[in-house]
Parts: C-alpha cells; structure tokens; sequence
C-alpha cells in the first residue's frame, strides 16, 4: 500500500509525542490507539516489535468527506502507524489518493495536512 512516511532517530515514545504535537497543529486529535506489538505478544506470544497505530481525525475534514462521500466513514479515523527501527521510528500514513482514488476533492485537502504534520518531523517519503 503507499504511504506518506518519514524517518526519525527518536524512539517510538518520543516520535509518538512529535507527531502528536504536529497532527495537532494541522486540526487533528487521537481518538485512539492500539499498542498492536504488545497486544500481539500478549494474544499469541509472538513479537512484532514495537508497532503502534494511532487513530486520528481531523473534525472539520471528516464532516466535509462525509457530506460529500458518506463511504468515507469506512476510512475514519486515518490510521497513523508508528513502527520502531533499528535506527529510530518510522511515522506512516496511507496515501489518502490510493484509498480514494476517484475523489481528489476529497483526499488532496487530508494529503496537505498529513504531509505537513510529516514534514514537521523530517523529509516525508512517498512509497
């Protein structure tokens, strides 16, 4: 799946709170989150390592999305993924694009401001 994505030395506790703090600044709260690395060695006793998935939502966009789109719902919150490194974490995004492809009104606006909730942090990588 592509992403909008970027790198940082920080560890995982440290990035979490850096993309909080950004994702604020662009209009988004977290709504929820799951803790998928400690949950699966809780459920199964294997590790995945440190992986979190943040649940975050931007209120004014998610009302506009729906107006225009009420398929949109299946989309929220837009799930941002905190995944530790060898060298530190790595903050992603799904392509809002790839996940609505036919509807540009709809997912350039969220694109802007997740790459600059991204672009805060560092050099945002589209893969």
């Amino acid at each position: 799946m592509q992403s909008l994505s970027v790198e940082t030395t920080k560890s995982l506790p440290e990035a979490e709170a850096m993309i909080r703090t950004e994702l604020g600044a662009v209009g988004f709260g977290i709504l929820s989150e799951i803790d998928l690395g400690a949950t699966l060695a809780s459920k199964l006793s294997r590790s995945v390592g440190n992986l979190k998935i943040l649940g975050a939502c931007n209120p004014q966009f998610a009302y506009d999305a729906l107006l225009a789109d009420r398929s949109v719902a299946l989309l929220l919150p837009c799930n941002v993924v905190l995944d530790a490194t060898p060298a530190g974490t790595r903050i992603s995004v799904p392509a809002p694009a790839e996940l609505l492809p036919d509807r540009p009104e709809i997912t350039e606006p969220v694109t802007k401001l997740l790459y600059a909730a991204l672009e805060a942090i560092g050099k945002v990588n589209l893969g």
